[in-house]
């Protein structure tokens, strides 16, 4: 599942080329992914004018003219690519159609943005922008890992008295959006906490700690990309490249990156998710 940092390197690969302009046409071609499409969604896109093109948590929002914003959620294995952009800045040619192509965004200038999504566990719908933040999947959600909302004293109190593992908690999207399984693993290593513990059992420093960790691996994941581990592309559809530089996540049974540390990551299994630790460096 895309976590942050891979809608946010979409969301910056498709501004280019769909921001400011129209969609001047708009197909279909099934009418659900995860859920139905909403009523008329190609009619009610068509020759609409995309103002900005923005990120909530793990969603891409973009506001059209009509006063409606268009959500997107990627799913599992769907991803949004660009081609035959008329400036240059994507060098593909329209492809042929392919089986999967469930929506494509023919834009004025002559791009083409297609929405692919083989397991169709992606979605999409469309709401007043005025409204957007009371939208089911939105109203729920916690302050972005990126902006001012989410600081130490914050966190502090969000995971105060909290039974559930730490890891468990910064999973929670109502205490944090956007962060998924890898990004929570390699920060819980960048500050040297167990995913094991309980949340309401760290000491306030530790949990301050936290906060420029899950910084400092977003920024770096986005600079490098995301991360591409099965389905994943950029929207120019070259591959995140953000999995060379885990410190943990995937590397069961391999030596810790802790400069003399002499332990091995381990894997454990929450919730039905993998966890990978280093036991000594993480406490």
């Amino acid at each position: 599942m895309p976590e942050l940092p891979e809608v946010e390197t979409v969301r910056r690969g498709l501004a280019p080329v769909m921001e400011g302009q129209v969609m001047e046409r708009v197909e279909v071609n099934r009418p659900d992914l995860r859920w139905p499409f909403p009523d008329r969604m190609a009619a009610r896109l068509t020759g609409r004018r995309v103002l900005q093109l923005r990120r909530r948590s793990k969603y891409l929002l973009a506001d059209l003219d009509s006063g409606e914003t268009l959500l997107v959620h990627l799913g599992m294995s769907g991803r949004m690519t660009v081609s035959g952009d008329p400036l240059g800045r994507f060098v593909h040619d329209h492809p042929a159609r392919e089986k999967h192509d469930h929506v494509v965004f023919h834009m004025d200038s002559g791009a083409r943005v297609t929405f692919n999504d083989p397991r169709r566990f992606g979605a999409m719908d469309l709401m007043e922008t005025a409204a957007a933040d009371r939208h089911r999947l939105l109203a729920v959600l916690g302050p972005e890992p990126l902006g001012n909302d989410f600081n130490e004293a914050y966190l502090i109190a969000a995971l105060a008295g909290k039974n559930t593992p730490v890891k468990s908690a910064l999973l929670d999207q109502g205490i944090v959006a956007g962060l998924g399984n890898i990004y929570v693993c390699e920060a819980l290593f960048r500050s040297g906490i167990s995913p094991l513990r309980k949340a309401g059992q760290i000491a306030a420093p530790r949990i301050a700690a936290l906060v420029p960790a899950i910084r400092d691996v977003l920024q770096r994941a986005i600079a490098a990309g995301g991360s591409s581990l099965r389905d994943f592309r950029q929207a120019d559809g070259e591959l995140g490249y953000f999995q060379h530089s885990f410190d943990v996540y995937g590397r069961e049974g391999e030596p810790c990156r802790t400069p003399g540390c002499t332990r091995s990551i381990q894997r454990k299994v929450q919730s039905g998710r993998s966890t990978f630790y280093c036991p000594a460096c993480q406490r």
